[in-house]
């Protein structure tokens, strides 16, 4: 047991930090959980996304379970995460904490927080190219 974050409770609650793994089948509206992990930074030394990129390898390295996307929450939502799914050939969809710093201009204005976005109906749609701060140069995310 540790003190940590719970977004169901709004706060900082006692419990277990598990990190889980459910493959959705949409087409058959099924779901299965295919791993977990527990989140225990003081006795493996590990930071929180490592349980998330150990189990993400071992699917597609190991296991070979057949998937082309991940949904994760924003606390998932990390340089370090994505560029590891985008190296496995893989997608993401995750939300972006209001407060991140990104570009939308092509370089031609600082950086704003994603909350002071502009959208065009369009892009509100299919979304549109923005680049995060801290990311490699050219990348850009949808």
């Amino acid at each position: 047991m540790r003190r940590q974050y719970s977004g169901n409770a709004q706060g900082v609650i006692n419990g277990i930090g598990v990190v889980t793994c459910v493959y959705v089948n949409p087409q058959e509206d099924r779901f299965w959980l295919i791993d977990y992990r527990i989140y225990d930074p003081q006795g493996d030394g590990k930071t929180k996304w490592d349980p998330l990129k150990d189990m993400l390898s071992a699917l597609v390295y190991q296991k070979g379970l057949p998937f082309t996307g991940v949904l994760m929450d924003s606390g998932y939502a990390t340089k370090t995460v994505m560029l590891h799914i985008e190296q496995m050939q893989k997608t993401y969809s995750c939300p972006l904490k209001t407060n991140r710093r990104v570009d939308d201009s092509a370089g031609t204005t600082p950086y704003q927080r994603v909350d002071s976005l502009t959208w065009t109906q369009a892009e509100r749609k299919q979304g549109k190219p923005i680049k995060i701060r801290g990311f490699p140069k050219d990348h850009k995310v949808k």
